[in-house]
Order: structure tokens, then sequence, then C-alpha cells
């Protein structure tokens, strides 16, 4: 069996917070109108810049044609339209997963994938530099976490898949907050992500087509359960007792299993939606018989789905992926509980498209000749 080693976090940034950088993306309509009045230009053009910004997909205020040049100028120096630089982009052979990786105007890197599927396109963006809480298969955690993300900077990896989307023939249809972080540690920038691309005014992207991830903070659980917004959402649960869990999600130790479903119960009589559990299969440490029908139930009678992950190989970490014929006795074990349960595969293992592999390599090569170029 594998050992496993909980990373220890990194110290936060304070910098980052002082001289968070304030773009295009990181305002609501209401917030663009208040900011044009400030420049001395018409709140209406609010309304028009979101148009250019959120359906056209613009790539900056020289491409918005029936806003005048002055104005244009003005909101370039006052009010940067993106404040991430794409520094690198990946794509596998067969042309159906992208990975994208940004610079941050603080010098941080974060990771967005682009997954194209026959039925549907979907992004999963960061939500924060690095991750606080830590996971032992999971090489985001590997770090520590640097800072969080602004909701503009969150917004501006939705938008860029779109237009990529849009570039390669596809429309967005579903976004997952799956990427580096815990989006419910970074709760109100999270929510106003969510709200700035829901606008009909914008981007007008459905509620329903968006889910948010966790690791189990029960107490923003809770508090998901309490917006307008028909979201879904999906907890990383990993294992079904507290003592592996434990050992592969340190987070369990302040909010255990039985206190995480109680959260999900809460959350299922409050919205009446499905809750997603997301399971990382690693052979040797979760992927047991007797595991898997513990698990079974553990989640019997609970409106619910399993997706089962195989784990996706990373250099850094000592796990192994299960072979097929393991992964599939394991959900048809689980699936004999009467609980809805999936494989999922991987997308771009060749591109290092498991969160935080493409930041580490990128990293390591920073400042050396030869990072590859934006493709």
């Amino acid at each position: 069996m594998s050992e496993i080693i909980t990373p220890q976090p990194a110290p936060i940034n304070p910098v980052s917070r002082r001289k968070r950088l304030t773009g295009f993306y990181d305002l609501t309509v209401e917030e663009l109108g208040d900011k044009l009045n400030e420049l001395g230009a018409p709140a209406f053009r609010a309304k028009q810049l979101y148009n250019w910004g959120y359906e056209h997909f613009a790539a900056g205020y020289g491409d918005m044609k029936n806003i005048p040049a002055s104005l244009q100028t003005t909101l370039a120096e006052s009010l940067p339209f993106a404040t991430m630089t794409l520094v690198d982009q990946k794509v596998t052979d067969n042309g159906d997963t992208y990975k994208l990786l940004y610079e941050t105007f603080d010098g941080q890197v974060v990771e967005t994938v682009l997954m194209l599927y026959p039925e549907r396109a979907t992004v999963c963006v960061s939500c924060q530099v690095g991750c606080a809480v830590g996971c032992a298969f999971c090489a985001t955690g590997l770090g520590g976490l640097t800072r969080s993300l602004s909701a503009g900077e969150i917004v501006q990896q939705t938008v860029d898949a779109a237009r990529l989307s849009r570039k390669v023939g596809r429309t967005l249809t579903n976004l997952v907050m799956m990427g580096m972080g815990e989006p419910l540690q970074n709760y109100a920038e999270t929510m106003k992500f969510i709200n700035i691309i829901h606008d009909p005014r914008g981007m007008n992207f459905g509620a329903r087509r968006i889910t948010v991830s966790t690791s189990g903070i029960v107490p923003r659980i809770d508090a998901l359960a309490e917006e307008p917004l028909q979201l879904n959402l999906a907890v990383s649960l990993h294992a079904p007792n507290n003592e592996l869990r434990g050992r592969l999600v340190p987070i369990n130790a302040r909010w255990p299993v039985q206190d995480l479903l109680a959260a999900c119960d809460r959350y299922i009589a409050k919205t009446g939606r499905r809750i997603s559990f997301e399971y990382a299969l690693m052979n040797g440490i979760n992927n047991s018989d007797e595991i898997a029908d513990e698990l079974g139930r553990l989640l019997r009678g609970r409106l619910c789905h399993v997706n089962v992950i195989p784990f996706n190989p990373v250099e850094v970490l000592d796990f192994e992926r299960p072979t097929v014929q393991m992964i599939d006795r394991f959900a048809e074990i689980v699936s004999s509980h009467g609980v809805p349960t999936t494989v999922r595969y991987s997308r771009g293992v060749e591109i290092d498209a498991a969160c935080g592999q493409l930041r580490a390599r990128y990293e390591a090569t920073r400042g050396k000749a030869g990072v590859p170029p934006v493709v």
C-alpha cells in the first residue's frame, strides 16, 4: 500500500491582497456603470460593454466597434480588460481537451481545462492559486495556498474557454469549479463570479449548468443551500469512513464524514437537488471490495450520484491507478446498493490535465530557456 503523505500548507501571500488588480471581468453591470460615471462617461455604455465582453467574447476594448475610441483608451488605462496573461496552451492529439495556463498580474500561475464531448463542452476553472486543503493525492495542494483568485480572474477563464469553444465551432455548455483551489473557501468571490456569468444582460450562463465542488466545508454547504440559484453541488468524498478519509482529506478532522453527510442531507432537503459525490479511485488505497460495499451502504437511499474517477498519475505522488477491471468492479459494487454510479475517466493525461501538473512543470522551468510558447 502506498504511503499517504499530507502536504504542508504554504503561507498566504499578503502582497497580493493589498495590491489586488481590478479589471473589466471583476465588475457587475451596476459596478461598471458606476465606474463609467467616475470617468465621465454615460452609464448606458455599461450594457454595451457587457454585450461585447460576454456575448461577442471580445478580446479587448479595441474590438468593441460601437464604443468611442476615446473611451476605449480611457478604459484601457483605468480598468484593464483582462488581468491575467495566457502563457501556455496545450491540446490533445485528438483535439478534445485544451489546457490553458495563465500568469496573474502578481506572477502567480493558474490552470484551466476545456473538455469537448460529443454532446457538450465543459470548462473546469480554478478559484485559487494552490489550495489549503492539502488532499494527499492532489498536485495542486503540494505547495499549499498562495492566494484566492478574484471573481474577475475566474470569469476570464470562463470567457476565454467560451471564446475558444466558439473558435472550434462549439458552444460552451457546462462549467465545473473543480480546478485548483477550494471554491467554498473563496465563497464571496465564487458567488460573485457565478452571478456575473449568470447575468442575463451578459453571458447568461445557466445556473443548472454550473457545478460547485467542495472538499467538505460544512458551514458553506449550508450557505450554498440558501442561495437563490439552482447550482449543482459536487462533494469530494474519496472514502466512506473517517479513518481513511482523514488520511486522504485532512479537512475531515474538522468536519468528519457524519457531519459532512448531515450537511449534504440538509442541502438536499432545502434545494431538492441531487448531490454528486466525487471519488478518486487509487489502487491499494480506497478501491477494495469492502470499501466499495461500505460506500454503497453509506450512500444508499440518498438523492445522490457517485462519480468514480480513476486516479490520474502524477509523477511526484506515490499513488497508482487501478486496472480497468478493478475500476469496473468497484463501480458495480457501489451500484448494487441502488446508488447511481458512473466512471469518469480522466481527459488529457498526455497534456498534464490533472490539477496542478502543468502549473508545476511551468514553474519548474520559468525563467529558463525553452519555456513552451503559447500555441
